[in-house]
């Protein structure tokens, strides 16, 4: 493991990663601390607290709507493909029966 020194919203933390994920680390790092700096600048939210609340839900938001590439499945929002695969599981569970008792 490799010890990493950064700095987020003005917050230094030191975190450990694999060599081979430091780039992607330092990338995500730079994207949280420009999301927050972005959600901090806008006046409307105060306290580290809620501004990570803030980012955090706009990073969430970003994954969910990200298109999966290409396939037969390349229209769905990844949040779309995670509710589509709850609902087939919620079909299925309504009609395969129950565990059998005693087994």
């Amino acid at each position: 493991m490799e010890r990493v020194d950064v700095s987020i919203l003005g917050r230094d933390y030191s975190l450990a990663c694999l060599p081979e994920e430091k780039e992607p680390l330092l990338a995500a790092v730079r994207y949280v601390d420009q999301l927050m700096l972005r959600v901090k600048g806008s006046g409307k939210v105060t306290g580290n607290e809620r501004i990570a609340v803030m980012a955090a839900i706009q990073v969430a938001g970003e994954l969910l709507s990200t298109k999966a590439p290409g396939g037969p499945l390349g229209d769905l929002a990844v949040g779309d493909f995670k509710r589509k695969i709850e609902d087939m599981n919620s079909m299925l569970d309504g009609v395969l029966p129950g565990p059998v008792p005693g087994k």
